[in-house]
């Protein structure tokens, strides 16, 4: 996938709040079932679903079937292209904070 294809998907994926709080919920466990998921989400089951088919084309979660359970992990390496693209912006973030010091010290010795 071309790289700024990968960040559009990631950033899609993670922009709805409904599927970012999912996101969360995969990523602070080992392993959760949609079953879970639903549980106390105010989602219904066909909606997390339809979100988890979302992060999972994103590459942001990894499926494992076990009987007629379905457990969901979060997939780090998925955020990859998000982070190689602020690590991009944080150079130049650091750049200008370096030239702020600079200034601040030559106005304030």
């Amino acid at each position: 996938m071309h790289e700024a294809a990968a960040i559009d998907v990631v950033m899609r994926a993670l922009a709805d709040p409904t599927r970012r709080a999912v996101f969360e919920r995969i990523s602070s466990a080992d392993e959760i079932s949609v079953i879970e998921l639903t549980r106390g989400s105010g989602v219904t089951q066909g909606a997390v679903s339809q979100h988890l088919k979302t992060l999972k084309q994103a590459g942001l979660v990894a499926e494992r079937p076990e009987g007629r359970n379905v457990y969901y992990r979060a997939q780090p390496e998925g955020l990859a292209p998000l982070v190689d693209w602020m690590n991009h912006y944080g150079v130049f973030w650091r750049k200008r904070f370096a030239n702020l010091r600079v200034l601040l010290k030559e106005i304030d010795p």
